[in-house]
């Protein structure tokens, strides 16, 4: 699982620049707005489109890297092993039919926006809506990737091969 690990480690590196970017639209949108009174509707959508695709393209390296949120009361106490089967149960029962749904119902919702050449509702928002909604199956698609490296990692410390 070394592949996928290796894309989710370098896409997840990549999108983490977005970061950075997505402060200097803020700080630039907010400076605009407080001393020279300009606003637009391209920049606040910027905003938004750029957290959606850290959001969501940078899900799964959260996940290979241990990151995200876990509601938890037992899990920090628990075995490795004991983890491990938590981490198989869960990613078989509840990460990846999620993210097969998910992926499979976006396509139609991308698919759509495309045909429509679907825009900014808002007068001199961004063009091509279909490109930042197309960020929710490539999203899914890799944490379902990474889900199955997760399944495989999981695997190999409950046989005790880690």
């Amino acid at each position: 699982m070394t592949f996928i690990d290796n894309l989710n480690k370098a896409i997840g590196k990549a999108v983490s620049w977005l970061s950075l970017i997505l402060v200097l639209v803020i700080v630039v949108d907010v400076i605009l707005r407080y001393t020279l009174s300009i606003t637009s509707a391209a920049s606040f959508e910027m905003e938004w489109h750029l957290f959606a695709v850290i959001f969501l393209v940078g899900a799964a390296y959260t996940l290979q890297e241990d990151k995200h949120v876990r509601v938890d009361v037992f899990y920090h106490k628990y075995s490795e092993k004991t983890k491990a089967w938590v981490n198989l149960v869960g990613t078989l029962v509840l990460l990846l039919p999620f993210c097969c749904i998910a992926f499979w119902e976006s396509l139609s919702f991308v698919g759509s926006s495309y045909e429509l050449s679907e825009t900014s509702p808002q007068p001199g928002g961004l063009p091509a809506r279909w490109v930042i909604k197309a960020t929710i199956p490539l999203g899914f698609f890799l944490l379902g990737l990474q889900g199955i490296s997760v399944i495989f990692r999981s695997i190999s410390t409950i046989n005790g091969r880690v």
